[in-house]
């Protein structure tokens, strides 16, 4: 074992190591998707130097040899051993942020996180901007948004941001409002929306590209403060024991923090970026995607589109008015033909596209584009549709005709499940968080969490995928129980099926010969126990490429808290 100790020091001081040589772990209860897509289990693997899996080892078959076969033994101490979780959608460098800035997500009512940013501001008296997120008026049950002047009254006059839990809107004061210039005067730009007083001043709130007009003049993070966020997000990930995610929105900044980790081999985690944009795409993958990196570590391989906003902010884009709000009906980024064009630009130099669609009429729209564009861009395209949140159950088979990867988050569904019913009202329901309808009809699964929207915790996202309930266990039976998926379904879009999504299924997502040796150790079994042992699930160790990256009995003290 002092070998593992010192890949394990050497992995948390940024030193570079080797994976161990030739090393046989064995005495556990092994779980991997077959190619067959059914579970396969075994107890043990041997996996060479490069960190490449050799052998699995079965119940039944001849042990190898030791120093003929393999130089370091493991042993597992009868843990359960997973293939490392791949989370489908994330964004990478906003984890760390969110760890390293004002965290809002646990607040339960406006008066508390009046008091968090109020302790916040006086800790950091030298900061010239309060940069926070995770706010959510459903959650304080305000039955509103929250205010400019609200935020004054905490802020001692320096400029205040602070992003909803989604992402998709933003809480200014005054002193940012003014510095942005937005004032009464201020044209709603397309595709966002100012929220405003009686008398038409700014009332706080701005909600998707109307965050824009603000966020340009919010002072950017310096490099070292990239490096410092990237360090920080992956332990986050290792703790969750996630070992490879696709990073939805990547940007040449992010994407130099990554490469300059990579260089110095601080990279573990493995990242499937998605580019943040056409033009970003451009800029960082130039003719096409990138090679894979840094021993499978990160690739450029794609790009991020957005069609409509979150279904919280009242921005997803449905086919019919809100049932709380009638006077909308959501708020479009881009028209099908709009999205046709850039969908091309990208698929003509061979990137993958991935469509940002969570409302019914954003859905059917690029279902429609992947339509159009399918007959001109043949192959194994995978398009793929993220979030996927209320489809109409007519478009359920467009998703299987034209084999799209619906890339979904769990654990959306029970945080969302109060609000959705309110925003859609009954007669919606039933396309809403349709894993096992998609399913059905023939679409491909990749589930994430869509950190730091939730925590990256794969776990809690298997509970809710078998069971449709919340934490607490509600509702009775499951919310729309008819969208439970069975646990081998869940596990594969956790493993298997993310690493399909990213073009990654021959390089890791399964153990099995030939590919990575990423894998967990973990207390629980998903595959049987009940989703409440499921959300505790306990990650012993994470192991990425041979090498031991987490272990929650020598990383206590120097991983950064998870503030999720």
């Amino acid at each position: 074992m002092s070998c593992v100790r010192l890949a394990l020091g050497a992995l948390l001081l940024g030193i570079s190591t080797s994976a161990l040589a030739d090393t046989l772990i064995d005495n556990v209860h092994g779980s991997t998707i077959g190619t067959n897509g059914q579970v396969e289990s075994f107890t043990g693997l041997l996996f060479d130097s490069a960190g490449m899996i050799v052998r699995v080892i079965h119940a039944g078959d001849k042990k190898p040899k030791p120093r003929k076969e393999y130089q370091y033994h493991v042993d597992g101490k009868g843990r359960v051993m997973l293939p490392g979780m791949i989370d489908a959608h994330a964004h990478v460098m906003d984890i760390g942020f969110a760890a390293l800035t004002l965290d809002l997500s646990d607040t339960t009512s406006l008066q508390d996180a009046l008091g968090r940013i109020t302790r916040f501001a006086a800790e950091h008296p030298d900061r010239p901007w309060i940069i926070g997120r995770g706010w959510n008026q459903e959650t304080w049950k305000l039955g509103r948004f929250p205010t400019a002047a609200e935020l004054d009254a905490v802020t001692g006059g320096r400029p205040a941001w602070l992003q909803r839990v989604d992402g998709h809107a933003g809480w200014a004061n005054s002193a940012a409002l003014k510095i942005a210039g937005i004032t009464a005067t201020t044209k709603d730009p397309a595709g966002g929306k100012i929220e405003r007083t009686a008398d038409g001043s700014p009332q706080g709130v701005l909600v998707d590209t109307a965050m824009d007009l603000l966020t340009a003049r919010v002072p950017p993070p310096r490099a070292d403060d990239r490096d410092t966020a990237l360090a920080t997000a992956q332990q986050i990930l290792f703790k969750r024991g996630v070992t490879a995610v696709a990073d939805m929105g990547t940007g040449i900044e992010d994407w130099q923090a990554y490469r300059r980790a990579g260089d110095a081999n601080r990279l573990y985690v493995r990242i499937m970026a998605y580019a943040a944009g056409v033009d970003e795409m451009v800029l960082i993958g130039g003719p096409g995607p990138s090679p894979w990196l840094y021993a499978d570590r990160l690739r450029m391989g794609g790009v991020k589109l957005y069609l409509d906003g979150a279904l919280g902010s009242r921005g997803a884009l449905l086919k019919a008015p809100y049932a709380d709000a009638p006077s909308t009906r959501g708020l479009g980024q881009l028209s099908q033909t709009q999205l046709g064009n850039l969908m091309s630009r990208a698929a003509m130099d061979k990137f993958q596209v991935a469509i940002h669609a969570i409302g019914d009429s954003a859905n059917a729209v690029a279902i429609g584009a992947i339509e159009d564009l399918s007959a001109t861009y043949s192959g194994d395209r995978r398009w793929r549709i993220e979030h996927a949140q209320i489809v109409d159950p007519k478009d359920f088979a467009r998703f299987g005709r034209n084999g799209v990867i619906a890339s979904m988050q769990p654990v959306h569904q029970t945080s969302d499940r109060l609000m959705a019913e309110a925003r859609l009202g009954p007669d919606r329901l039933a396309g809403a968080y349709a894993w096992k309808s998609l399913q059905a009809a023939g679409a491909k699964l990749a589930f994430g969490s869509d950190a730091p929207v939730e925590a990256p915790d794969p776990w809690a996202g298997l509970a809710a995928a078998i069971s449709r309930q919340g934490p607490d266990g509600q509702p009775d039976g499951g919310w729309q129980p008819q969208e439970r998926l069975d646990r081998t379904s869940a596990l594969a879009a956790y493993t298997s099926g993310a690493a399909y999504a990213g073009f990654a299924e021959q390089r890791f997502g399964r153990l099995a010969p030939g590919l990575r040796a990423d894998f967990v150790l973990v207390d629980t079994n998903p595959l049987v126990a009940n989703p409440a042992q499921i959300r505790a699930t306990k990650v012993m160790e994470t192991w990425i490429g041979g090498g031991r990256v987490w272990s929650v009995e020598e990383t206590a003290e120097t991983t950064p808290t998870d503030k999720r």
